[in-house]
């Protein structure tokens, strides 16, 4: 898998800190609960999506197609929908998001949308808000420096994209709304978490190689009720426990340099049954493709 410069820099940050986090495990665990967060992504569901869709391309197994539509705050949002051919009725749909710096045809994703589409799955792969054809300026993606408000934005501005995307795929007759199913891998997978703990129309969540526990970022302020404020509405904590009772699952690597196994752990212990998590031993970059999908195709096999 390919990451940015940026997703380095920010692993660099998540690291050092999280030592010092496993003294203060319990408390840490406590995060905010007065805030009302899962209130904070509610919208307006009679806002047109104003959607476009064009074949970009077309195989004997296949139709790729662009997509666009607008979600909250008048946003772009920018994707691909895959539909496999020779098969029957309305198609389960796999909701599939990259990591930070890439985009939605990045490589680790085009491979898990083959995989699915040759199981019959259609895919859909949007842009991270600033990512891929969305990206306008480039900041550094960091939740403690100068730009941390812009940053905080990326991650809750496409909770509301992915859930307009749900209500993109209620409008398709090739596609089953009553059968979705999400896999995030790294930031996706973060946001993913906030996602379907928000929408409960997606049946199916898994969460590959992501975390939670976000405050640990601030290193001596992390126990400050300021550093827990300002990242509940995109805490994965504050939300992990609205999957259930949907089959969740998580995937990560063992030696991530890049999301600590401690905030994995963390993630999926504040989540609750029915759940599982799949250890490999690899690190971030390296996590093996073919097992990673493979471990989530067989979820999806079982659950949706």
């Amino acid at each position: 898998m390919k990451f940015s410069k940026k997703l380095r820099n920010w692993s660099i940050g998540i690291g050092i800190p999280v030592v010092v986090g496993i003294v203060f495990f319990t408390v840490l665990n406590d995060t905010t609960e007065n805030f009302p967060v899962s209130k904070y992504y509610g919208y307006d569901t009679a806002v047109p999506l104003k959607d476009s869709v064009y074949t970009v391309r077309h195989t004997d197994n296949f139709e790729e197609i662009s997509i666009t539509y607008h979600s909250i705050h008048d946003k772009k949002v920018t994707g691909l929908l895959s539909l496999p051919k020779n098969t029957t009725g309305p198609l389960p749909v796999v909701i599939l998001m990259h990591g930070l710096g890439d985009h939605k045809a990045v490589d680790y994703v085009a491979f898990g949308n083959d995989l699915f589409l040759k199981n019959d799955y259609a895919v859909l792969r949007l842009d991270i808000s600033d990512h891929g054809d969305r990206k306008s300026d480039v900041y550094d993606f960091d939740l403690t420096g100068k730009y941390k408000y812009w940053t905080r934005d990326v991650i809750s501005q496409t909770v509301f994209d992915l859930r307009r995307a749900v209500d993109f795929i209620e409008t398709r007759k090739e596609l089953d709304a009553n059968r979705i199913g999400y896999y995030g891998i790294s930031l996706g997978g973060i946001i993913g978490t906030i996602f379907c703990g928000v929408e409960n129309r997606v049946k199916v969540p898994i969460i590959a190689l992501a975390g939670g526990q976000l405050n640990l970022l601030y290193e001596e302020q992390a126990l400050s009720q300021d550093a827990k404020d300002f990242v509940s509405v995109i805490e994965p904590l504050n939300f992990v426990k609205s999957i259930a009772p949907r089959p969740f699952l998580m995937l990560n690597a063992k030696n991530d340099e890049i999301i600590p196994p401690l905030m994995s752990k963390l993630l999926f212990n504040k989540a609750e049954a029915p759940k599982d998590i799949i250890w490999y031993d690899a690190k971030h970059r390296d996590a093996p493709l073919e097992t990673i999908y493979g471990d989530g195709l067989n979820w999806f096999n079982k659950h949706l």
